[in-house]
């Protein structure tokens, strides 16, 4: 079986940039298949890795982890001249902590800049106190309401159930928490999602010099995957294509009668 799962342009479309997603706790390849040929059909290079298995490592031993992961990953997926840029992390849950944390390690660390990437999406960041129910129908009720996700995570025997449970490591979220990572960062979360801490994410946002928080009204901790689905990921593209032209909005509203 292949360590990625990959989702290409549509043929004859020049490539736009390389993204590669990192799922969260419990999650698989497939659980993001749908995401990945959303932005794959607006001709990004999408890559999927295994979720990280951040046990009870601290912080600086699992981001290295993820770090060599990571570049294996680009390399990969790069072509004679290197990865098409911007080359952009997208990590979910504890794949977004693992990627903050990397970024944390890359910034405290010269010549750490292997997988370094050139902006970041952090979805569904928990908070430090997060828990979850034990049961499979409470989990599915704190990750989604989105029919098709339900069944996509029930169907797929990889998703190891109660996972969310599991408790991150305090080094882990301390360093995504307080990171001060210096590339370009959208962080996404749910405002039903149960394990966030809203307060906490606005001053990561705050903190850093290039954020932007967006909160997805209705969802919940798989906000990349609840039934705003369509919407995030236009939110995500809407990132990416700004990235293309130095961080400047592709549309800006002059006049609006909502």
């Amino acid at each position: 079986m292949t360590e990625y799962t990959d989702h290409h342009a549509p043929e004859g479309l020049r490539t736009r940039g390389t993204v590669v997603v990192v799922p969260g706790r419990g999650e698989t390849r497939a659980t993001y298949a749908r995401f990945g040929r959303r932005l794959a059909a607006d001709a990004y290079r999408v890559r999927v890795i295994d979720a990280p298995a951040v046990g009870t490592a601290d912080a600086p031993e699992s981001s290295a982890a993820l770090g060599r992961r990571l570049a294996e990953a680009v390399e990969g997926a790069a072509g004679e001249d290197g990865p098409v840029r911007p080359l952009v992390l997208v990590g979910a849950d504890a794949g977004a902590v693992a990627i903050a944390a990397f970024l944390a390690l890359v910034a405290s660390t010269e010549g750490t800049d292997a997988g370094r990437p050139d902006a970041v999406v952090l979805a569904g960041l928990p908070g430090r106190a997060a828990t979850a129910p034990g049961t499979w129908e409470a989990e599915l009720d704190v990750r989604t309401s989105c029919p098709a996700h339900r069944s996509t995570l029930t169907q797929d025997p990889r998703v190891s159930r109660g996972s969310l449970g599991d408790a991150l490591p305090d080094a882990l979220l301390a360093a995504a928490h307080d990171t001060e990572a210096d590339v370009p960062a959208l962080l996404l979360v749910g405002d039903a999602d149960p394990l966030a801490d809203r307060d906490a994410l606005a001053r990561t946002a705050k903190s850093l010099p290039r954020a932007r928080l967006s909160v997805v009204r209705g969802a919940h901790h798989d906000v990349l995957n609840d039934l705003q689905h369509r919407s995030v990921a236009a939110e995500v593209v809407l990132f990416l294509e700004a990235l293309r032209d130095g961080l400047m909005p592709v549309v800006t509203v002059e006049s609006s009668a909502w």
